[in-house]
């Protein structure tokens, strides 16, 4: 990709997972593309979406028989009861291990879509419409679904790649402002783990070079047991912040928060310099994200909701920026990550 690339040419990256690869498109009304996606053998698809897409008249058309499935809005939708009642909806409509769902909407959507199809007759087919910053960046590539529990975000999953992801930056026009900014907070994160050089591309073009340098990481590691865990970059804060609060922050906001922490904290730790933290204040800032505690965060709390994290297996764990790129760090006292947390506060 280069700056001359048209805005309005779809963009085709590859997810090299063998017999699991799958292709990305990344541009303006590439969900239209979904008949092409769709397996041949799938005579039935059920589409899930959510009411704020479908009010925003945001509808695709899998070219075989479908119906649509809508949720509520937000977070909050991902729960094992959500997972139950979308399971008991395509059995009582007759869908069958050769069907397929299609997740139309945002990270929660295909979060808890994905999950679903993956556990449905034990797996079956799912494609990604993502219709949100946020998802086109991180929730759709990957295969990484699941759903909240009242401990924690994202404590019951599976790892179910979809067939086939549609990015379409057309729909990003319909997104409110804090929506494009939950989004803008996940592609802050991109500018760390890989030599991105985000500032010089366009939107898409941006989109596309996050997908990439995702895929690239998922292909080295598809079940996060190694380097995937640095796409969990400012993710440890942010996840308990999102706890804490009861969801009331978005995701990307979360994180945007969490990427100045982990920077802190490398620095506390002697990992970077003062240059490297204001290099992360200055892209977050750059995309008009705080990066500082919301007001009432309490330190206490979050460090008790840090043990919590999926990275947790050996005590509190932290990917930190360093000498040789973000590689996670454990056993960081108490004391200083509380330290750390009033020095954003």
């Amino acid at each position: 990709m280069t700056a001359e690339t048209d805005p309005t040419d779809p963009i085709r990256v590859p997810v090299e997972l063998g017999e699991r690869s799958y292709d990305v498109w990344v541009g303006p009304g590439v969900r239209h593309r979904l008949p092409e996606v769709i397996p041949r053998e799938v005579s039935r698809v059920a589409v899930v979406t959510q009411a704020a897409v479908a009010d925003a008249g945001i509808t695709v058309d899998p070219g075989v028989e479908h119906r649509v499935f809508i949720t509520d809005n937000g977070e909050h939708i991902k729960t094992l009861g959500a997972v139950e009642d979308l399971c008991r909806e395509f059995a009582q409509w007759g869908l069958t291990r050769r069907d397929a769902v299609v997740a139309v909407g945002g990270g929660a959507v295909t979060d808890l879509g994905g999950f679903a199809a993956a556990v449905y007759h034990r797996g079956i087919r799912v494609v990604f419409v993502s219709t949100t910053l946020l998802g086109q960046i991180d929730a759709s590539v990957g295969g990484k679904t699941g759903v909240n529990l009242p401990e924690g975000k994202n404590l019951v999953g599976a790892f179910w790649q979809p067939t086939a992801v549609l990015c379409d930056t057309e729909a990003l026009d319909s997104l409110p402002p804090e929506e494009m900014r939950s989004g803008l907070g996940e592609m802050a994160k991109y500018h760390f783990i890989a030599d991105a050089n985000l500032d010089s591309l366009n939107l898409p073009e941006r989109i596309a070079r996050c997908v990439e340098i995702k895929a690239e990481v998922v292909a080295a590691d598809e079940r996060e047991s190694g380097r995937r865990a640095v796409l969990n970059y400012g993710h440890t804060l942010a996840h308990a912040l999102e706890a804490h609060g009861q969801y009331d922050l978005r995701h990307g906001e979360a994180v945007a928060v969490g990427l100045v922490y982990a920077a802190e904290l490398a620095h506390r730790t002697g990992r970077i310099d003062a240059q490297r933290v204001a290099e992360h204040r200055r892209v977050v800032g750059g995309y008009d994200l705080s990066t500082s505690l919301p007001e009432g965060a309490d330190a206490d709390a979050l460090v008790t909701l840090f043990q919590r994290d999926k990275k947790a297996v050996d005590g509190v764990t932290f990917m930190l920026d360093g000498p040789e790129g973000i590689q996670p760090v454990v056993g960081l006292e108490s004391a200083l990550l509380r330290e750390t947390l009033e020095a954003i506060r």
